[in-house]
């Protein structure tokens, strides 16, 4: 995560941190909103906004001690956003004095909040006289322990009721820098030898893989602009491998992978195999940006902007010998990269989105070729997007044989007692299950 730009007025950066907070309440994304603030601005903006969003069920259970009735949006989404930034002192990217003020300079400076400001200053200002009290009461608020809805923690305590609480702590971290190196160029032992050459700090994560000390912009990677190099959690980075590695060496494979942009696991396949790969995808504006990351790898892929429940638009007739689904999912695994999903999301997402996941999954099958291999995989740690999922197709699909498979990958923060041990992976929560189509 970024450091709060310093050389900013704060109170300019606790203004539109509140704006898009307001935003992503309604509805929409955080990396939508982020894309509409000034590039002077982002930075700090983004900083305080993913600080806010990982604590926000403390500054919200906060609230509801100070006031009896909730303030309009606008108001509310800036008192909720120095409460979460007040919240510990060892973790506030400010004093407390001066967060408070400019919290209310703020307040002054927004035409939907001003008539507030006022009360904006109480409740801050009363925060502070009673910080220990008022965090004490609320530590005891699951909404303010794990920073997740009620639903979200109620739903991971049944379907991993021995790993919940490390997934919870997990989420709330922000995730490393990871990078996959492009295999058609160098090697993991290749790069971090070139990345010691310019002072960066990193270790290996995986046979692709390579995880920053701290995170720097791509351009300060060696070899970025050349392809030797992409940003790529290690989870992400397992799919290709497991399609690949039971394939056998038949030249060449033809793989579709479908939900594919913005293209970092079709990027993969082609850099560790000599396959003919198919690109799918429903947006063709993320279409492009498949086309962009594979230039800079220098790689090819057939790039279609179709809608993968629909092959009668699209397939040529020809089966494929593996299909990569990277299906569309809650994206409760990465929440550690994308905080905003866990308030974003609906406990009935889950259903809907499962049902757009077996109609793919029912899809994408007779497009396989017998003998051949499918990899469904999701970025959530829901059972019903995993092993539910998988289990039902199975029951009602008798030429699917489930092939060994990680299955759910519970996130990994990588630190162990304040530490990260160089043998502690460090990724996000997916789902993976490989399944083969039977020649009998």
């Amino acid at each position: 995560m970024s450091s709060p730009d310093q050389s900013l007025p704060l109170w300019r950066q606790l203004q539109s941190t509140a704006s898009m907070l307001v935003r992503i309440r309604g509805g929409a994304s955080a990396t939508a909103v982020l894309a509409e603030v000034s590039p002077a601005l982002r930075p700090g903006v983004q900083a305080l906004l993913f600080q806010v969003l990982r604590t926000l069920g403390r500054a919200e259970a906060l609230r509801r001690q100070l006031v009896a009735r909730n303030p309009p949006p606008a108001a509310d989404a800036l008192l909720c956003t120095a409460l979460a930034l007040l919240w510990s002192e060892l973790d506030s990217p400010y004093e407390a004095f001066t967060l408070v003020n400019q919290a209310v300079e703020a307040a002054k400076r927004t035409a939907a909040v001003k008539a507030q400001a006022n009360f904006v200053n109480a409740c801050l200002r009363r925060f502070l006289r009673e910080r220990e009290s008022l965090v004490a009461v609320c530590a005891a608020n699951p909404l303010a322990q794990w920073n997740h809805p009620q639903w979200w923690i109620e739903r991971l305590k049944k379907d991993h009721p021995k790993h919940w609480q490390a997934i919870l702590q997990a989420s709330n971290r922000p995730g490393p820098m990871s990078l996959r190196i492009n295999a058609r160029q160098t090697d993991v032992a290749g790069y971090l030898a070139r990345l010691a050459t310019v002072g960066i700090e990193a270790r290996a994560s995986g046979p692709y893989g390579v995880i920053l000390s701290q995170a720097c912009h791509v351009q300060e990677l060696p070899g970025f602009a050349q392809g030797m190099v992409s940003v790529q959690d290690g989870a992400a980075q397992m799919a290709a491998p497991l399609l690949c590695e039971g394939l056998g060496r038949k030249q060449p494979w033809h793989i579709l992978d479908a939900c594919a942009a913005p293209g970092g696991k079709t990027a993969h396949l082609l850099e560790i195999s000599d396959a003919h790969v198919t690109a799918l995808d429903i947006d063709p504006q993320r279409c492009e940006r498949i086309h962009q990351n594979l230039q800079r790898l220098g790689l090819q892929a057939e790039v279609i902007a179709e809608d993968a429940s629909h092959p009668e638009r699209w397939w040529d007739g020809v089966p494929y010998d593996a299909i990569l689904l990277d299906a569309p999912c809650t994206a409760s695994g990465i929440v550690r990269r994308h905080p905003d999903v866990r308030w974003l999301r609906r406990e009935s997402d889950i259903a809907q989105l499962a049902g757009i996941q077996s109609e793919l999954l029912k899809k994408m099958w007779p497009l396989l070729k017998n003998g051949g291999r499918l990899l469904y995989c999701t970025c959530s740690v829901f059972r019903e997007e995993g092993d539910v999922q998988i289990q039902t197709f199975l029951a009602h699909n008798t030429d699917a044989v489930l092939m060994p498979s990680p299955g759910h990958l519970i996130p990994r923060s990588g630190v162990v007692d304040g530490s990260v041990p160089d043998n502690q992976e460090n990724h996000d929560g997916f789902y993976y299950a490989l399944l083969e189509k039977s020649t009998h």
